[in-house]
């Protein structure tokens, strides 16, 4: 029987200034430098989980609710939500803070799934996902959903 992990266990959080080096000449933060700390913050609650190298195998659609500028702190905090024999679902969720004023925005929400690697890079088994609250049972059945929905994609 595979070894079994409750989902509170591998959660990840990440806050970050965002700099002049991310940003356009606007002040806007670049999508693409979101992204990566997106994929940053999910390897981590990945790694957690599995205690495995592990890598990106897809990443469902991401809009941008609100534009993050120069000076903001982007909190990105990731759980697994779902797990197969050897992937793991991770959602991230991306709020920014405005640090003058306090207000705390909406950015983006993701869903990426990572594999766990063996040390010759196969793909290996990773614990099962313990839900232990309604809101993990919901966000589980959820994850389930979007498995599905990736497969039917990714056969097609």
């Amino acid at each position: 029987m595979r070894p079994q992990k409750p989902m509170g266990e591998s959660t990840a959080i990440l806050s970050q200034v965002m700099m002049p080096k991310d940003a356009s000449h606007y002040g806007n933060i670049h999508g693409g430098a979101i992204m990566k700390l997106i994929d940053e913050v999910a390897f981590v609650a990945a790694s957690r989980h599995s205690r495995r190298n592990v890598v990106t195998a897809s990443i469902d659609s991401l809009s941008f609710k609100n534009p993050v500028h120069i000076g903001d702190v982007v909190i990105l905090k990731a759980q697994i939500t779902y797990v197969g024999t050897t992937s793991m679902e991770i959602e991230v969720n991306v709020t920014t803070e405005r640090l003058k004023t306090g207000e705390i925005l909406p950015v983006a929400t993701a869903y990426l799934t990572m594999v766990a690697l063996d040390e010759k890079g196969h793909p290996v088994e990773v614990p099962q996902l313990v839900p232990q609250t309604e809101e993990e049972r919901r966000k589980y059945e959820e994850g389930k959903f979007r498995r599905e929905e990736r497969l039917k994609r990714i056969r097609n």
